[in-house]
């Protein structure tokens, strides 16, 4: 791999290690200090690697180099290092050196530890987003700024409000005792849960970004599995919902990042072995008496990866939207029961569900009823995929909604 390649994918596979491991041994209020020091890292690494060439370990190369710059940040400021988090240590030696673990173990329990902070109840769900994605995940500010669709600037205030909520509120980098687990493991979830579908769901054009808001999520939630303490039958139920989601990603979007409507999607496109492992982590979480949103989501978008478009699944579909809405209403989930609704029932039943929801700021209420209306009352269908176009944010979903239209008038 050629420098101008191996630095970027070095600094999405590193800087988060590196800054999760700094963070810890500060404190999450020197959370820019770490950043600025890992930035630095990589700097320097573009600058002598250009003239000296690659090292035989660049990770190791650059773990050293992190630790150095540590060291001697704390050195020079004696006062910091005096109100340092007392996670730092010294070696025996005559030297005192400050010891910087970058070891293995102690980057996984410093990035879990770091889930736990970032996912601080205190600051807006946005922001533990934003934050997510540069601490946890190597996103640049650009890259996070163009999954929200906005500019550096408001993430970089966003940002910077929220380091200074954790700060005022004195959050501490630390795994949370086991009874408080349970009270704060539903916050990082649906921070995962939220980071996931900014990915799924995204408006970005991106298709590079959308995947990799998607992995990254699944990787922290994979962390999470790995752990005995947050290894929880809603963590792997969250995990499922992700594997079913993300099996399906190659077929939904075509090759102009036009979507493509799940009874539209190439089967042949769905990767299974995503499937497979969805299958598993939903096994794993019937454990216990639990039955979270999660699971009824898992279960959900099970039935929406079995190839056949029976009754029976759409039934199963129908059943589970039911109790999902029971558990936890959310418009959405109510609007994409009409579907089901209207596979199991027909179109006429679920229209009259559907308009009952009055989502009329929704461009994907007006797709669905669009739809829905197709084979009852053409004029109807045309107003309803006009007012989505209107209300869509991109130009590949109005070129979608055109196209229906067109045939509809034909």
């Amino acid at each position: 791999m050629q420098e101008k390649e191996l630095i970027p994918y070095l600094y999405r596979t590193e800087f988060r290690k590196i800054t999760a491991v700094l963070c810890r041994l500060f404190g999450i209020e020197h959370i820019t200090i770490a950043e600025d020091i890992v930035g630095d890292t990589f700097l320097l690494a573009a600058e002598t690697w250009g003239l000296k060439g690659i090292p035989a370990n660049p990770a190791a190369w650059l773990y050293v180099v992190a630790k150095n710059k540590a060291r001697d940040f704390l050195k020079r400021n004696t006062i910091f290092n005096e109100k340092v988090s007392p996670e730092v240590q010294y070696s025996a030696g005559e030297s005192h050196e400050i010891e910087v673990d970058l070891s293995p173990t102690n980057i996984n329990d410093s990035q879990l530890q770091m889930m736990f902070a970032i996912c601080y109840p205190g600051i807006p769900p946005e922001s533990q987003i934003g934050l997510s994605l540069r601490i946890l995940c190597s996103f640049s500010i650009d890259e996070i700024a163009d999954a929200f669709l906005t500019n550096k600037e408001t993430i970089n205030k966003r940002l910077y409000r929220a380091k200074e909520k954790l700060k005022q509120d004195k959050v501490k980098i630390e795994m949370p005792s086991g009874s408080e687990i349970s009270d704060r493991i539903e916050t990082v979830l649906t921070t995962l849960y939220l980071l996931f579908n900014e990915g799924y769901y995204s408006a970005s054009r991106n298709t590079v970004l959308t995947k990799d808001l998607c992995l990254e999520a699944m990787r922290l939630t994979h962390m999470l599995t790995e752990n005995k303490n947050t290894d929880k039958p809603e963590v792997n139920a969250l995990l499922a919902l992700m594997c079913f989601h993300a099996s399906r990603f190659e077929a939904r979007i075509d090759k102009n990042g036009e979507l493509i409507l799940y009874e539209d999607q190439d089967i042949s496109l769905w990767n299974k072995e995503l499937i497979k492992q969805g299958e598993c982590y939903l096994n794993r979480a019937a454990k216990g008496d639990l039955i979270s949103r999660y699971h009824l989501e898992a279960a959900i978008a099970y039935w929406h990866t079995a190839e056949r478009d029976s009754p029976e699944k759409w039934e199963k579909v129908l059943s589970l939207y039911n109790r999902l809405l029971m558990v936890e209403y959310s418009p959405i989930a109510a609007l994409n029961r009409t579907y089901a609704l209207a596979k199991v029932y027909g179109n006429k039943a679920a229209i009259i569900e559907a308009e009952k929801l009055g989502l009329d700021h929704s461009h994907l209420y007006h797709i669905l009823l669009g739809e829905l209306y197709a084979t009852v009352d053409t004029q109807k269908a045309i107003r309803h995929f006009t007012a989505a176009s209107k209300l869509t944010k991109t130009s590949a979903d109005r070129n979608v909604i055109r196209k229906k239209i067109d045939k509809l008038k034909k």
